[in-house]
């Protein structure tokens, strides 16, 4: 069982972990061995009791796979890839394999941290500025007319009121918006992901292709680690299934790809049929299927998803930021104009 109330090794630090059990696999140490020193290298770090639990799970079962699934707290993901790699012997090249693919996540997981992080700031920074023009500077310039023994026309009192309304409603929008993004972002790490994701694919399609390119770099990825490991495709297709839990639309597009291969067609018809990449990359993996290498064709399309999404997501942050400066200028502009005009005028006529 999984002890989720203790902190989780970032994607960084399993890439980490994976690329020093590889380096321990290829300089031909004993498992047990390279662990425990791998485990004293890191006693000082903040999760040395991940790998010390690890140590002693080797010391004790000889299994890597065994050692990880007993502690409870690493990725289904890595152990069970982890698992297939002893079965198959080819643990160092799944390691190597794991450890650019938590590389990939980690650099994923910054850019959206980046995309939702950044426009959240932006925001705030625009809800302090309209708070101040509303709670402040308006009052300031009512209190000037008022001591200079004037008042205000109809036209401007109207404009005034017209400046103010605008300014709150911005700020009430701007104040749902990030409510919302801030609400999205904690029910995703719920047991309720799966519902949330529909409803922003539903309603943001920029959300749903971005998912669908990870799906895609996912899928190849790991088939890629299961095929250049000796797995027949059905049977990698079947082991592909089930560590892709995490991942709803990988998992159901793999599963139609299963089916479609069951149903006695190539892998590349089956691939076509399931939709899991673009018309352009099914080329590829035909291509690819003809000339019997599947597995670094679809380690090349995981990259190459990976790339795309990473610029989905730069793409993204860079229409955001220049949308949220230029409501903030709109913003300023007509609540100061709704001041200076009517002030304007009642100078002009004195």
């Amino acid at each position: 069982m999984k002890k989720t109330d203790e902190k989780q090794l970032s994607a960084a630090e399993l890439s980490n972990f994976c690329g020093q059990v590889a380096l321990i696999l290829e300089a031909g140490l004993p498992l047990y061995d390279g662990m425990e020193t791998l485990a004293g290298a890191d006693s000082a770090s903040a999760h040395a009791d991940f790998y010390q639990a690890a140590s002693r799970g080797v010391t004790e079962t000889g299994s890597l796979y065994e050692a990880l699934k007993k502690d409870g707290r690493w990725p289904e993901y890595l152990v069970e890839m982890t698992g297939i790699g002893e079965r198959a012997g080819q643990l160092e090249k799944v390691m190597r394999g794991l450890e650019a693919y938590y590389a990939r996540e980690d650099r994923i997981r910054s850019a959206v941290s980046s995309a939702v992080t950044y426009p959240l700031v932006l925001g705030g920074m625009l809800v302090v500025i309209v708070l101040i023009l509303l709670w402040r500077v308006l009052p300031v310039f009512r209190r000037v007319l008022s001591g200079m023994g004037v008042g205000l026309s109809d036209s401007g009192s109207a404009m005034m009121r017209i400046g103010a309304a605008v300014g709150w409603i911005v700020l009430a929008a701007v104040l749902l918006a990030a409510v919302g993004v801030i609400a999205a972002v904690v029910l995703l790490r719920t047991g309720h992901r799966e519902k949330v994701m529909s409803l922003l694919e539903r309603f943001f399609p920029a959300v749903a292709r971005l998912n669908r390119k990870l799906a895609a770099s996912r899928i190849a990825g790991v088939l890629s680690m299961m095929l250049s490991g000796g797995f027949p495709m059905e049977e990698a297709l079947s082991m592909t299934e089930s560590v892709l839990g995490d991942n709803p639309e990988a998992r159901a597009k793999t599963k139609k790809l299963h089916q479609a291969l069951e149903e006695g067609k190539t892998f590349a018809d089956a691939v076509a049929q399931s939709a899991v990449f673009d018309p352009l990359h099914e080329s590829m993996v035909r291509m690819g299927s003809a000339t019997g290498r599947e597995d670094q064709v679809l380690s090349r399309l995981a990259v190459l998803y990976e790339e795309q999404a990473e610029e989905d997501i730069t793409r993204l942050v860079s229409i955001i930021e220049p949308t949220l400066i230029a409501i903030l200028a709109v913003v300023i502009g007509a609540v100061l104009l709704s001041v200076m005009l009517p002030m304007a005028g009642i100078l002009t006529s004195l």
